[in-house]
């Protein structure tokens, strides 16, 4: 039993991190996420007589964590990106963007033996999104089967069924995340990538829409959530930012570079109303193909400026 406050503190703060990103990978939301890991804590913190010493804590504390996704994941719509939709507008929540500040100190956790998956390769948002198709038990069996690396004995006690329901529903959620899934991201950016991105930044600031879709893969794909339109082909994105980027458009814009979902992001600014510096617009987060920007994901969600540590005004 874990008695005293201390500990407990300690004990949660060194798998905190940790918690909140799978969290984030069974609810799309790191909001949602960090609600979930202060509930997961105060569960954890009331059922602490429960908690056997031979035990791992971290084990436990995922128990805790992956049950109460389920509970808050039965209550509403699952998250996707507008190019996944599949239901009326009104019905749809979205996926939101991961800071990969907040996987400081969870890369170098020990995976489980069972794993096929590291923290980088299980952030990336094209495997998030592909999650959040699968059903929420089937989810939560993937990920702890995959990127946690518990055994099948571990897993079907956390979720109270038999090893064989787990093993049926692992194999149902390994082939529609298979069906799902495009390429990985390359591990690290190569010289021809960085100059890509630095073009990148260069034809927004500038408005040069012809650098902007030569820097583009001819099936590029772009969408800006919560805004349910997107658009695919080169042909298709020119035309947005011809008409985004024309005479009455909102720019001039500003890029700050950072990172999300193990991919590079870029905070977008755009001129203040009253001419008076740069406000936040947008996360963008890029899914590079070789030196080409093959997705564009723009989350119009000034409100997660804060989370990934960008500043409230340029």
């Amino acid at each position: 039993m874990i008695a005293d406050r201390q500990a407990f503190e300690e004990l949660a703060g060194a798998h905190r991190r940790e918690l909140q990103v799978h969290c984030y990978r069974m609810l799309g939301s790191v909001l949602e996420a960090e609600d979930l890991v202060q509930d997961t804590l105060l569960r954890a913190w009331r059922a602490r007589s429960t908690f056997q010493e031979q035990a791992s804590p971290r084990t436990w504390l995922y128990r805790i964590a992956t049950n109460a996704c389920l509970t808050a994941l039965a209550r509403r719509p699952r998250r996707v990106l507008p190019e996944d939709a599949d239901a009326p507008v009104h019905e749809i929540a979205w996926l939101e963007p991961y800071p990969d500040r907040l996987l400081d100190g969870v890369a170098d956790t020990a995976p489980g033996p069972e794993a096929l998956y590291d923290q980088r390769e299980a952030s990336e948002l094209a495997f998030v999104a592909a999650l959040q198709h699968l059903p929420p038990r089937q989810r939560a069996v993937l990920l702890m089967r995959d990127v946690i690396g518990m055994s099948l004995a571990e897993v079907a006690e956390h979720l109270d069924t038999s090893r064989e329901a787990i093993s049926s529903a692992h194999q149902r959620a390994r082939a529609t995340l298979h069906q799902r899934m495009q390429q990985p991201t390359p591990r690290s950016l190569t010289a021809a990538q960085r100059l890509t991105l630095e073009r990148y930044v260069e034809a927004w600031e500038s408005g040069d829409l012809d650098a902007f879709v030569g820097l583009l893969t001819e099936d590029v794909v772009l969408s800006m959530p919560p805004m349910p339109e997107w658009f695919a082909g080169q042909a298709a994105v020119r035309g947005f930012f011809a008409w985004a980027w024309g005479p009455a458009g909102p720019g001039p814009f500003r890029l700050v570079g950072t990172s999300a979902n193990a991919q590079p992001a870029f905070g977008l600014y755009g001129q203040a109303p009253d001419g008076d510096g740069y406000t936040p617009q947008a996360i963008q987060v890029l899914t590079l193909e070789r030196d080409r920007i093959a997705r564009l994901h723009g989350f119009v969600r000034p409100d997660l400026f804060g989370v990934f540590g960008l500043p409230a005004k340029l």
